[in-house]
């Protein structure tokens, strides 16, 4: 199944750089208790810009073997009709290692200036693996400081909760990040935090991050 996984991250990723996307970020996380790696992408599929491809990709691993339970991977092409500058509604299909393929429409929210980025997902689903909706909501903010023409200052931040049928956590997490960037390399430390279940088992590790603008 991961060998399906990252032929279609390869599809996706390949797709975009095709369309010749106005938008791709990498970002790779590292610390004692766990490694993520995270792949963002954003394209427009025509000349109105009112059609958009964005693409996630992520792999999270723990290095505690009892931890490895909670290793996951996460592929999610989305189609956005961005009915303003600021909103957008769209389909996507989402395949978790854990929870399987599931049908979604999201709807998002977004702000956005040279400095500061603020984004508002909310997501209803449908899982294949137990043929039960889900709810998700997704927030992820950015704010750079110029410290001359070259260096910014960072601090990054995204949170994730997940309840199945509406009423039952799933999946949630937090992650923090603060560093500098040079001549689009961004880099610093970062906290992680995920909770898991309906009695939450709680994770957390800090770490460095490095993250790249193409």
């Amino acid at each position: 199944m991961r060998k399906i996984i990252f032929i279609v991250s390869l599809i996706s990723i390949g797709l975009v750089h095709h369309l010749q996307a106005q938008f791709t970020q990498v970002e790779l996380f590292s610390g004692f208790d766990k490694t993520d790696f995270i792949f963002l992408s954003s394209s427009t599929l025509n000349a109105r810009q009112t059609l958009s491809l964005n693409t996630l990709a992520f792999f999270q691993r723990f290095k505690d073997k009892e931890s490895q339970g909670f290793d996951e991977i996460g592929v999610q092409p989305t189609l956005f009709w961005n009915i303003s500058k600021n909103i957008a509604i769209g389909p996507s299909l989402y395949y978790n290692s854990f929870a399987g393929y599931s049908e979604r429409l999201s709807a998002k929210f977004a702000l956005k200036n040279s400095h500061v980025l603020f984004v508002i997902i909310s997501t209803v689903a449908h899982s294949e693996k137990t043929g039960t909706s889900y709810a998700e909501a997704f927030a992820q903010f950015q704010l750079n400081i110029p410290t001359n023409d070259k260096t910014c200052l960072w601090l990054n931040g995204q949170l994730l909760t997940v309840w199945n049928e509406f009423k039952t956590h799933s999946r949630s997490y937090q992650q923090l990040r603060a560093g500098v960037s040079f001549s689009e390399h961004q880099f610093g430390i970062g906290l992680d935090f995920d909770q898991y279940g309906l009695k939450p088992i709680e994770k957390s590790s800090f770490g460095m991050y490095y993250r790249k603008t193409l």
